[in-house]
């Protein structure tokens, strides 16, 4: 194959994928989150298809990882109010995996012409730190562990990176317990009607996320501040 037909062949399946990802945030997406905004209703719905409904689920969070712009939190809390806390963060940790491997791999065939389907290049110029290979395993860890960090540009940037796949599901499978865990710790109290323990976690949650999102900001602040003086 020449170069040009194998650029051309490289746009199509790229535009195939912004196409499909726009139709799966829209058809499936959008009903997914209002479905699941309802902890109540979720729960109806996975039950009344069983087993299935597990593995219906685990399908939803990985497409939750897949198309960037659905909100995680609501899939995340419906998990511990449908299923409880142990099955919901087993449940939810296999669909962050095999959905952040998906990813993963997608960047690595097709490169920045994905991220940038999702993300705007000056967001991806932020990251540009995490190219450095003394560092990313590290920052990479550190920015997966905190709660209010972008995690769903992470898994797409990750790809750009030296990271291996076992390094980078290593990663994910690590560092998205502390929020997973908060995260079906509230819906399983409010599943199981302890509303006082669910605010007082959904409070913890909102307010580590803020440390969060201002550590987040002043990291790549500092790493960027240094990149520029190093050039």
């Amino acid at each position: 194959m020449s170069e040009k037909h194998r650029k051309i062949v490289l746009a199509a399946a790229v535009l195939i994928f912004i196409l499909f990802m726009l139709a799966a945030g829209w058809f499936i997406g959008v009903p997914m989150v209002r479905l699941a905004e309802d902890p109540e209703a979720f729960r109806i719905w996975v039950d009344s298809y069983g087993w299935w409904g597990r593995i219906l689920f685990v399908g939803m969070v990985v497409l939750q990882v897949l198309v960037a712009f659905i909100p995680g939190e609501p899939v995340e809390l419906a998990a511990g109010y449908a299923f409880g806390f142990w099955e919901g963060s087993a449940l939810t940790m296999t669909g962050f995996l095999i959905g952040s491997w998906m990813v993963f791999a997608l960047v690595r065939r097709f490169g920045v012409r994905l991220v940038e389907v999702f993300f705007p290049q000056a967001q991806i110029d932020q990251f540009r730190f995490l190219k450095n290979p003394q560092k990313t395993k590290i920052i990479a860890f550190l920015l997966m562990l905190i709660p209010g960090t972008p995690k769903d540009f992470l898994s797409y940037f990750a790809g750009l990176t030296k990271l291996t796949t076992r390094q980078w599901l290593t990663i994910v499978a690590v560092g998205r317990i502390p929020s997973l865990v908060t995260s079906s710790i509230t819906g399983d109290a409010a599943g199981e009607e302890n509303y006082i323990l669910s605010v007082m976690m959904l409070v913890i949650t909102l307010l580590i996320s803020g440390i969060g999102i201002l550590y987040y900001r002043r990291l790549t602040k500092l790493e960027n501040e240094q990149m520029d003086q190093a050039a």
